[in-house]
């Protein structure tokens, strides 16, 4: 094992989660061959969202800002009373970074949440935030403050509700997903009765609505724990892939770590035998914290290495070298937890018409680690998609989500395909997804719902054993099926 105690190179990079580009209008038409670009169609009334292969047909789209109070309650019990007359579904987006129209109601009516307000208790240590405050919002409310969100996912353009819908975890440690720092939220039922919800209060509701893709309720506000603001320094690990389970454990383990994640190179001669291991730990000096920024120039120069590796195996072997050598002596050392987590997606967006960067998330047990990494290796060299990056990171156990991914602490692999917008691409893009789900599932493992949905209905169920349950529930709470999403119909109507 080679130990780099050296300074941290664009540590605003660590998570990959949000390494996609910005919702685009780029829709998914039938194209005559296996080559032929798939083309962009005209309409205001098409939504898509990141993977750019989303279209979807919705009734009308409307954005929303009001604060969350009387104004907002009576305009979405408008909308959904209007919604169910016409017999149209519902559902509400903020940035609709999903990648299966997880967010787009198909021929109904589309909601965005357009709103910043955040208020702090800074006694509390929480927050009250409106439902499609984007967390670079968060941030900068907080920041001021010495505070820092406690969990939320790893770039700062997602809605605060829009991740606890999908349940998103991040990259501070020993914790759970965004879900369990939430300490009550209001919602609007398909009835139009507007509810308080939390670990204690209408329990069974707050678990359903926490994953529960929107499909529950319409969530106008949240209260959320936050946590210090801190100073942080990095070092780095390089060892084998096969020991990164046992370093990573032993750094959840260790109290001094607060945020930590991990990587695998990916070059295909050599694919997935290296890891590294980034962990944080706290300065002794923690007065005067500057102001939390983003990583600047070195996001765009990370950025064009990352884009160099598409087709260049070479340029994947410089990458790797460059994160566990070079990176860490040029980078700037001491950083704050808010300008780790204060990036936004669109650093890395590549800007290219004919390709798409798609995100598979999979959750494996520590001691499953050797069969996800055999399960790859087998999987993914096999097919002709550019694979870009992988990002490893804890999510502890959690019993709160009906569709819960995590029944026991596990570790999360984010990966970012390039992938051609074409039928060829997306056809084996679907083949090589299952093969991948059906390796992880048999190990154990889970996979993330809100990206493409080229899983089968049995593989769901497999990785989602409540599943089931959570149909019928919601199907009780709304008999009219008003709050529906591609999720519901392509898969959990369904069951």
């Amino acid at each position: 094992m080679k130990t780099l105690a050296r300074r941290t190179f664009l540590a605003g990079l660590g998570g990959a989660a949000g390494w996609i580009a910005a919702q685009k209008l780029r829709p998914n038409l039938p194209v005559n061959d296996g080559t032929a670009r798939i083309a962009p169609a005209n309409g205001p009334q098409i939504l898509n969202d990141a993977s750019e292969l989303s279209q979807t047909p919705v009734h009308k789209h409307i954005i929303l800002s009001q604060d969350p109070d009387a104004a907002l309650i009576d305009a979405i019990r408008k909308e959904l009373s209007e919604a169910k007359s016409a017999g149209h579904p519902l559902n509400v987006g903020a940035a609709r970074h999903s990648m299966g129209a997880q967010a787009i109601p198909r021929d109904g009516t589309a909601i965005t949440f357009d709103n910043g307000l955040v208020e702090i208790d800074s006694q509390a240590q929480t927050y009250r935030a409106h439902a499609g405050a984007r967390w670079s919002q968060v941030i900068a409310a907080l920041d001021p403050a010495g505070l820092s969100p406690m969990v939320m996912q790893s770039n700062n353009d997602f809605g605060v509700a829009a991740t606890f819908s999908v349940n998103a975890h991040g990259w501070p440690v020993p914790k759970g997903p965004m879900g369990s720092t939430v300490k009550s939220l209001r919602m609007i039922l398909p009835s139009g009765d507007l509810v308080t919800c939390s670990p204690s209060e209408n329990t069974d509701l707050f678990n359903l609505a926490m994953g529960g893709y929107g499909l529950i309720g319409v969530i106008i506000d949240m209260q959320v724990e936050a946590a210090r603001n801190t100073r942080l320094v990095p070092s780095f690990e390089e060892m084998a892939a096969s020991d990164y389970a046992a370093a990573f454990q032993r750094a959840i383990n260790d109290p001094d770590v607060t945020m930590a994640y991990g990587r695998l190179n990916v070059e295909r001669a050599d694919f997935f035998t290296k890891a590294l291991l980034i962990t944080y730990r706290e300065t002794e000096e923690q007065d005067a914290l500057p102001a939390a920024t983003g990583s600047g120039w070195m996001s765009h120069v990370a950025s064009r290495i990352y884009r160099a590796q598409l087709g260049n195996e070479p340029a994947k072997s410089f990458r790797w070298w460059n994160e566990t050598t070079l990176g860490p002596m040029l980078g700037s050392g001491e950083t704050t937890r808010n300008a780790l987590i204060n990036e936004p997606v669109v650093t890395l967006d590549d800007g290219a018409s004919e390709r798409v960067d798609i995100l598979h998330e999979y959750f494996i047990g520590f001691d499953q680690f050797d069969a996800f990494l055999a399960a790859c290796r087998d999987v993914i060299p096999a097919s002709y998609q550019e694979f870009l990056n992988v990002t490893l990171r804890y999510v502890a156990q959690d019993d709160q989500s009906v569709l819960s991914y995590a029944s026991v602490p596990r570790i999360a692999a984010v990966m970012s395909f390039s992938q051609e917008l074409t039928q060829r691409g997306e056809a084996d893009m679907a083949r090589m997804t299952k093969a991948l789900i059906d390796r992880i599932v048999a190990a154990g493992g889970t996979y993330y719902l809100p990206y493409r949905p080229h899983a089968r209905l049995d593989q769901l169920s497999a990785a989602y054993p409540r599943a089931a349950q959570f149909a019928r529930l919601k199907r009780e709470l709304d008999p009219d099926g008003l709050l529906r999403n591609n999720l519901w119909d392509s898969y959990l109507e369904h069951l």
